[in-house]
């Protein structure tokens, strides 16, 4: 058995594997427990499903993950992860922050300051942060202050971001295994075995929940909820942290042909639709006079779904252009930061100009068809 993980070690790919089949493995049990204890989302004004659909899918991403990170991380100890214990702790904080959500819907406020405390395992206890500019604006390295400030709020935009555009079937987890994905095909290429593996571990646990969230019938079907939302921003940023730090002190024994000098700006393509996508709600919602925090229908999963598509067309369309922003990043990843960051999101202007005016023309076809039936 031993020598069988070693072996499996050694190709970070197979972690994809191994957390696909412990996920499928818990995912019924999941579920039975979830419809026992009535962990269940009711159809309301800001969904679109029928029926009462359990909504802890993250508890089963959380399980495979832990499972598989517990494993070889800890058990077998062939890879050092620095700070483990912290990790995982902050692992399970941000599960109960979710869990907690799903069950009683905090308030924002409350959210907030329990993400910001699974953070502390992250960026205080683990000392994972973000402690160079890359040259942006002429900065480079950040004193301590700065470097928490900044980490903490890249931390709670992104979790954030991929918290909200969890608006319809498969969405969430489908860019959240193109992100994992990536992080984890650059990890491997640069020689960083361990943070390969784990990025690998966790798209084979967000590909069961995908099959499930929108290929299953009534009575398999699931929602990822805040509790996997949550731990899925929470295990994006440790890897957008891992991945700029990377690239801001280059190590002599990484080939030099995978150095990111725009790596921040690469970071925001492979994030740039949910993150995008928030800060234009938000923007919008001021505009309007009410709280960025007030929830609407005005997400871009909402537009597309407004100009007649599903929601596994809306997760196609999303995650090829999630794809095509990533390969972009990669293509001009030695561009200043600032010109590839202005060039991305000129781009996202376009698109949602593009989207909003087949919106206004589906809204103008669907108010001439109600005149003629009237």
């Amino acid at each position: 058995m031993q020598k069988l993980i070693e072996n499996i070690s050694q190709m970070p790919l197979f972690g994809v594997v191994i957390t696909f089949l412990i996920g499928l493995f818990f995912m019924p049990l999941v579920i039975r427990v979830a419809k026992k204890y009535n962990f269940v989302v009711k159809p309301n004004k800001r969904t679109s499903h029928q029926g009462d659909i359990p909504n802890v899918g993250g508890l089963n991403i959380f399980i495979s993950f832990v499972i598989f990170f517990v494993i070889f991380f800890c058990i077998f100890e062939y890879y050092q992860i620095p700070n483990f214990y912290s990790l995982l702790m902050g692992f399970c904080a941000i599960l109960l922050v979710g869990l907690i959500d799903d069950l009683i819907d905090l308030r924002a406020s409350w959210k907030l300051l329990g993400e910001i405390i699974a953070g502390c395992f992250l960026i205080v206890l683990a000392d994972v942060r973000i402690t160079n500019m890359h040259g942006i604006f002429s900065i480079w390295e950040l004193s301590d202050a700065v470097s928490y400030f900044v980490s903490f709020f890249v931390y709670i935009a992104i979790i954030n971001a991929l918290n909200l555009i969890d608006g319809v079937d498969g969405l969430a987890s489908g860019m959240g295994i193109i992100y994992a994905c990536f992080f984890a095909i650059y990890f491997h290429l640069t020689g960083k075995i361990a943070l390969s593996l784990l990025a690998y571990g966790l798209s084979g646990s967000l590909a069961v929940f995908f099959i499930y969230n929108v290929f299953g019938d009534s009575r398999r079907k699931i929602f990822m909820g805040d509790s996997g939302s949550l731990l899925l921003g929470f295990l994006i940023s440790y890897l957008t942290f891992q991945f700029l730090e990377l690239n801001a002190y280059w190590p002599l024994d990484t080939p030099q042909i995978y150095h990111m000098k725009a790596a921040p700006a690469v970071a925001i393509c492979v994030l740039f639709v949910p993150l995008f996508d928030t800060v234009r709600v938000a923007v919008t919602r001021i505009k309007h006079g009410t709280s960025p925090f007030c929830p609407d229908k005005n997400h871009i999963h909402h537009l597309l779904l407004r100009i007649g598509l599903k929601h596994k067309q809306v997760t196609c369309v999303l995650m090829t252009v999630t794809i095509g922003f990533t390969l972009l990043g990669i293509a001009c990843r030695n561009w200043s930061s600032i010109w590839l960051m202005v060039l991305t999101c000129v781009i996202g202007f376009i698109l949602i100009f593009i989207l909003w005016r087949l919106v206004d023309k589906a809204n103008s076809e669907s108010s001439n068809k109600n005149q003629i039936n009237n």
